[in-house]
């Protein structure tokens, strides 16, 4: 039995991942605002410390498999960009950091979750992503509450931008401390968050035309994304290192299909 650690398990993605890990003998913590086994607000500084120090504590000395950063909002009318910021990208950043000692005892993987909006929504903030990658948090806040009534709409799609762009930064770093790091990018999926966001009064005709856009046909299923988070936190993945896997119905590839692979650019001369 290996343990995990599962933020935003109490519905959704998170939930689901937990539930598979779980029925594959697995030990997991889950962290949520309540009912999971650290109950933490991961949209503060305060809540992120907390949920370390108590994941600690039921750790032990035991060694740590696995992290996957589910917990996260979405845009949804009269919600701040700062909160989408502070739960999205330092939620998951900041609890990783945290945790990373207890990941480097052991082979262990780490998960980050992006989302295809960073691919297929048109006009989000560079400016913002490269913020919440500089690590300034108040900084980022800031520009994101610039931008007004679209706020949560337009940080999304960045902050989730900014942890594909943090796996792709560090992968090469953590995985020699033994720590594999890689991020999934789910597409829509029929959950909690994505039902209210077709209800919402900015976002529901939006999401609808989204969906009709879906190769696929469908929306994805949470069952789905639990699957591939749990391939990529398992040692069938060991080769696996600053991937962002897309599962979005292929959506993606529809519309981006020769962005990349690209050659890469010759070494600079000095």
């Amino acid at each position: 039995m290996s343990m995990y650690v599962v933020t935003g398990a109490a519905s959704g993605l998170g939930a689901a991942t937990a539930e598979r890990l779980h029925a594959a003998g697995h030990g997991v913590i889950g962290v949520d605002l309540r009912g999971t086994d650290v109950e933490a607000d991961l949209g503060t500084p305060g809540g992120r410390f907390e949920a370390v120090a108590r994941i600690g504590e039921l750790v032990g000395s035991a060694p740590l498999a696995g992290f996957a950063a589910f917990a996260g909002l979405g845009p949804a009318a009269g919600r701040s960009g700062s909160s989408v910021v502070a739960v999205n990208y330092f939620g998951a950043v900041d609890v990783l950091v945290g945790l990373r000692p207890l990941l480097a005892r052991g082979p262990s993987a780490a998960l980050l979750v992006s989302s295809n909006s960073t691919t297929t929504q048109p006009g989000w903030p560079l400016e913002l992503a490269e913020t919440c990658l500089g690590g300034d948090e108040h900084a980022a806040a800031d520009l994101a509450d610039s931008y007004g009534e679209y706020a949560s709409i337009l940080a999304y799609p960045a902050t989730k931008a900014a942890l594909a762009y943090f796996v792709r930064t560090h992968a090469a770093e953590y995985v020699r401390q033994g720590i594999r790091l890689n991020a999934i990018a789910p597409g829509l999926i029929d959950t909690p968050m994505t039902q209210a966001g077709r209800t919402d009064p900015q976002l529901g005709a939006a999401m609808d035309a989204f969906l009709e856009l879906i190769p696929a046909g469908r929306a994805g299923r949470p069952e789905e994304i639990a699957a591939l988070a749990q391939f990529l936190l398992g040692p069938e993945s060991g080769y696996c290192v600053g991937s962002v896997v897309f599962a979005d119905g292929g959506l993606d590839a529809q519309q981006r299909p020769t962005d990349w692979p690209r050659p890469a650019s010759p070494p600079e001369q000095e």
